[in-house]
């Protein structure tokens, strides 16, 4: 499948008016137009799109749908045509969702774990629109995707490897630098990162462990530790240089209860051809200060549907 890579994000949080605050002042977001059919939500902006990030209240702080981007409409819909041909289940959405998206066209599905999937095409954008909630010099997105993201799976699934490998056409990177069982995956256009997504297993245990956000310069890395550490947010690991990558990052828990990591290219990354086995997690730096699994990871009983529970729950 040509996919460039997570479009957006979509999360359910209890705390709307802490994210709105949070996410101007201490990331350098652009608080978005909330679409007419969805007043209530909070929508970010990093980059010229639409939104990358949109927060929608509800009654748990968890991840609602991570929306993957297809090259273009062909490309989406031989997505659909692949997808349906190997027994996925996928929803077409209608005008309305297409409209709260800001895209041409989306459909849903789930993956062997049981989270929410959405791929689109045509995501609406102006150039030079954005304009960051502080000084700040701006974020890394567009060929790329937005950023990356790692959850956790109670369980692990054998059909989780050939769901994104055999299906979706993603590149396996290995376990990473980390020492766990762990799986990251890059989608098939995307030759800037080590992966897009990630999972890691944490038996008995679902949610985003963090999201990984490139900003363009060592300075936004910096000034975003500083407020950071002025405001007392709890981090995770301090400022570092994991061993995979030519980047230089570190990791604060935000009001969602899993960790941003804010990361700039010490130099451009570039494909191996081979899968590493880094000795320890980082070159430098990345100490850890906090939980590996912030308060956003918690069971598959708080997190799913009791229908989609009984579904995904394997005995």
């Amino acid at each position: 499948m040509d996919i460039i890579g997570i479009g957006y994000l979509g999360f359910e949080t209890t705390k709307v008016e802490e994210w709105r605050a949070y996410g101007p002042q201490v990331m350098g977001f652009q608080i978005g137009q909330s679409p007419a059919s969805d007043p209530d939500s909070l929508y970010f902006r990093t980059d010229d799109r639409r939104h990358r990030f949109a927060f929608h209240p509800g009654k748990v702080d968890r991840l609602a749908y991570i929306g993957w981007e297809a090259k273009g409409k062909i490309e989406f819909e031989a997505a659909i045509t692949r997808f349906q041909e190997h027994g996925v289940e996928v929803t077409l959405g209608d005008a309305a969702l297409c409209e709260q998206r800001g895209v041409k066209g989306v459909f849903r599905f789930r993956d062997p774990v049981g989270y929410q999937h959405e791929m689109f095409h045509g995501q609406k954008w102006m150039p030079r629109s954005f304009t960051p909630g502080r000084p700040h010099g701006g974020f890394v997105a567009g060929v790329r995707g937005m950023g990356h993201l790692v959850v956790i799976t109670p369980e692990w699934p054998p059909e989780l490897q050939d769901f994104f490998i055999k299906l979706m056409g993603f590149h396996y990177y290995g376990p990473g630098a980390g020492k766990g069982q762990t799986a990251f995956y890059r989608s098939k256009l995307n030759s800037y990162t080590s992966h897009d997504i990630a999972y890691g297993y944490g038996p008995g245990k679902m949610g985003v462990q963090h999201v990984g956000l490139f900003v363009k310069s060592l300075r936004d890395v910096g000034e975003t530790y500083d407020i950071v550490k002025q405001r007392a947010i709890p981090m995770m690991m301090t400022l570092g240089q994991h061993s995979q990558d030519p980047h230089a990052s570190f990791y604060h828990f935000t009001p969602g209860g899993f960790a941003f990591e804010t990361i700039t290219e010490l130099e451009p990354w570039h494909d191996d051809g081979f899968e590493l086995n880094p000795e320890k997690l980082s070159t430098w730096g990345h100490e850890v200060v906090g939980p590996i699994l912030g308060p956003s990871v918690r069971t598959p009983e708080e997190l799913l549907e009791p229908e989609l529970l009984a579904k995904y729950k394997r005995s």
